[in-house]
């Protein structure tokens, strides 16, 4: 019984890459999964395209003539309305430099060239599943801090809270899924994406960024470490 992963069918994917022979070749791959395609070959293209049909997700070259990918997730995410989308970036630059800047940029994941169709989709499935679009609408409240995925802000005692977008994934999958312990793996593998290959530490890093960001009030006790075994949200007190 095939029940184990359940997407929602044709989700949109727009495709963003200035060589034909890769659209195509993605495009096959990413409908034979029941994905609706659509298709750009610059970041201007793109941009049109994202503002009048607001895709699910974005596949989006790094290099390209002209505007380059990564210009183009910066203007998306600089602006209210496309800033929510996830984009996958598509590059053959492999240098953990480079992974970084896309990332910070907003990036929900990252895969070098080349890569084969199947890594492609499975990645594909892992960021919608971990962004869950569509479904998280709701303020989640706990004490003072609010969480409001849909003005995506933010809050503490009515206090705005600025957080990196890391970060506010972290809290935001921290969140929806609470009083659980993940292991480091398992959030490098929710928050930036599966085979995303960034030492573990990286997730130490933002989870001390997230504590400092919301210890207003003493909240940052909710994120909570468990020796040998990983973090988990809690409402609960720790013991010892």
């Amino acid at each position: 019984m095939n029940n184990k992963v359940s997407f929602m069918p044709k989700h949109t994917i727009l495709l963003v890459d200035d060589e034909q022979a890769i659209r195509d070749m993605l495009s096959i791959a990413l409908e034979a999964a029941d994905y609706n395609v659509l298709q750009a070959e610059n970041a201007q293209q793109a941009h049109g395209i994202i503002v009048d049909r607001h895709p699910d997700l974005v596949l989006l070259d790094w290099m390209m003539p002209g505007t380059t990918g990564l210009e183009l997730l910066r203007r998306l995410k600089r602006d209210e309305l496309t800033e929510k989308i996830p984009v996958i970036m598509l590059t053959a630059k492999a240098e953990e430099d480079n992974k970084i800047s896309g990332l910070d940029a907003g990036a929900d994941d990252y895969i070098p060239k080349p890569f084969s169709p199947r890594e492609l989709i499975s990645r594909v499935k892992a960021v919608l599943r971990r962004i869950g679009r569509a479904d998280l609408k709701d303020p989640i409240v706990i004490g003072d801090l609010r969480f409001d995925p849909v003005s995506h802000r933010v809050s503490i005692a009515g206090e705005a809270i600025a957080l990196a977008p890391t970060e506010y994934r972290l809290l935001q999958f921290f969140l929806t899924h609470q009083e659980r312990v993940y292991s480091r793996d398992q959030i490098l593998d929710y928050v930036w994406g599966g085979n995303v290959y960034l030492d573990e530490r990286t997730v130490d890093v933002h989870i001390r960024r997230l504590r400092k960001a919301i210890s207003v009030a003493g909240h940052d006790i909710y994120v909570q470490t468990v020796r040998g075994a990983g973090y988990r949200f809690s409402t609960q007190l720790q013991n010892g």
